[in-house]
């Protein structure tokens, strides 16, 4: 029986998580695997407990793990670097594995310059995790193990890939592991939030996009009794009450989506849902939207990413312009909190463009939109285009919020400016709506989510570069206390 402790690092970035304390729902899902072979594991979540590196290595000499093992994405695997390479440094014996996009595509370069790291499990983690922790147990040789990149002999060494996970009900949570008081979305004081997975992969192309190649473009879904059975569990046995879909496309199917809302709508758990999925599903459910509003869903975003069809086709997007707006008139109608991101920052960017691009996103009317720039993720098929702009190489600012691509006619302080201007004008002109709201429920829920963005996220720290926030605007955000 091995002890294994999964770290989620301490990094931020003050996007995602200015909205809520999110659980590493694979971490849940491969802890899963490991209980089924009766080894004792914990799950670590150093991120939203705010641990800084010295607090987290008094974690692990408390612990006194055999394993310790993180995951990572690009942004993060500095910080994914330094938990493992603490964890050398507390206790000399102990074995540091890795895994996530980021390390499967990058083994050969974590491999070669991180020498604390032991082993790299490429793609999908819960067997080939599951099979190396009882390897080393058992002090067997784990060469034969799928999915696999070490060192051997001072050279990188890559098994071969492990195919996905054919039956995905198969797969356990310990959802019993989660320390649940630590997670909550904000926008509702007092919730209990689980992510979960309802499927895996995206069928599409995106050229700036890490998971249709960590999926090799495809798709695999659980079945609707799994899924429906785990929603059940959350609610009655631990408390949640608002959860994160955390799939590409969950609704890709449309006859097992409708069932899980069918599902949900006579269940009436009281669940609010929140997910993503793209704008061509939103408009072929447009005659059961009204469903989606049932089962509790809440809040939706969709990846609009561009204003322009020829940056869409560039993108490989597969979507049209009237379809992206389209989408969003779809959501807003049904009373559902619409969000969406724009992708700023090619090489080829001006300040008219971005000027453009607010326009047109006021015209798209998200409640949310998100200005984000481009990153230059060293797997992604825009890559060899986007690399002779790369500004920096240093991974932890490859987030969507810093400045990493120069264009070629503008400073990087000058698109960082430009980005900061369309989300004060693109909230101020919100503002004005949300003002003359009637719906309350909703009122509240997107002044609550301003509050949030202005207080917790990063741009908090950019305020004073915006000047004076107009009266109206104060006298919204004190009307909530």
């Amino acid at each position: 029986m091995a002890r294994v402790l999964l770290v989620t690092p301490d990094y931020h970035c003050g996007v995602v998580e200015s909205a809520g304390k999110w659980l590493n729902c694979g971490f849940v899902y491969i802890a899963g695997e490991l209980l089924k072979d009766g080894h004792q594991v914990k799950i670590y979540d150093a991120m939203t407990k705010n641990h800084r590196l010295e607090e987290i290595a008094a974690n692990i000499v408390r612990y006194k793990p055999d394993i310790v093992a993180t995951t990572a994405y690009t942004s993060t695997m500095p910080a994914a670097a330094e938990v493992l390479a603490a964890a050398k440094q507390v206790l000399g014996e102990v074995t540091t594995v890795i895994g996530g996009v980021h390390p499967t595509f990058c083994y050969e370069e974590i491999l070669g310059k991180y020498t604390f790291i032991d082993y790299v499990v490429r793609g999908e983690g819960e067997v080939t995790f599951r099979e190396l922790v009882n390897a080393l147990q058992a002090k067997e040789l784990p060469y034969n193990i799928e999915g696999l990149a070490y060192r051997s002999q001072g050279k990188v060494v890559a098994t071969p890939e492990r195919p996905f996970v054919c039956d995905l009900d198969s797969l356990t949570p310990a959802w019993e592991l989660v320390e649940w008081e630590d997670y909550t979305y904000y926008i509702f004081p007092g919730s209990r939030l689980a992510v979960i997975s309802t499927s895996r992969g995206c069928s599409h192309d995106c050229q700036f996009c890490s998971q249709q190649k960590f999926w090799h473009q495809s798709w695999r879904a659980r079945s609707v009794d799994s899924v429906t059975a785990e929603i059940e569990l959350l609610a009655n046995k631990h408390g949640v009450d608002v959860i994160l879909i955390a799939d590409e496309l969950p609704t890709k199917d449309r006859e097992r989506w409708e069932a899980i809302l069918d599902w949900l709508i006579k269940g009436n758990l009281g669940v609010k849902l929140l997910l993503e999925t793209r704008v061509d599903d939103i408009v072929r459910d447009e005659d059961i939207i009204h469903k989606y509003r049932q089962a509790g869903v809440v809040h939706i975003y969709v990846g609009v990413e561009a204003t322009s069809q020829l940056l869409l086709d560039r993108f490989q997007k597969g979507i049209a312009t009237n379809d992206s707006k389209k989408a969003l008139e779809i959501i807003n109608q049904a009373g559902i909190i619409s969000e969406t991101s724009f992708v700023l920052g090619t090489p080829e960017e001006t300040m008219e463009n971005i000027r453009q691009t607010l326009e047109l996103a006021k015209g798209y009317n998200p409640d949310f939109a998100h200005f984000l720039l481009l990153a230059p993720w060293p797997y992604a098929d825009m890559y060899q285009e986007l690399q002779p702009h790369i500004a920096t190489c240093d991974y932890s600012r490859y987030n969507l919020v810093d400045t990493v691509i120069k264009p070629i006619n503008m400073t990087c302080d000058e698109l960082f400016a430009e980005v900061l201007k369309c989300y004060q004008e693109y909230y101020f002109y919100k503002l004005g709506q949300w003002a003359r709201l009637k719906n309350g429920s909703k009122k509240e829920y997107v002044l609550k989510s301003m509050r949030v963005i202005l207080t917790n996220s990063f741009i908090t720290t950019h305020i004073p570069k915006l000047g004076k926030m107009p009266v109206k605007v104060k006298k919204l955000l004190k009307a909530l206390g």
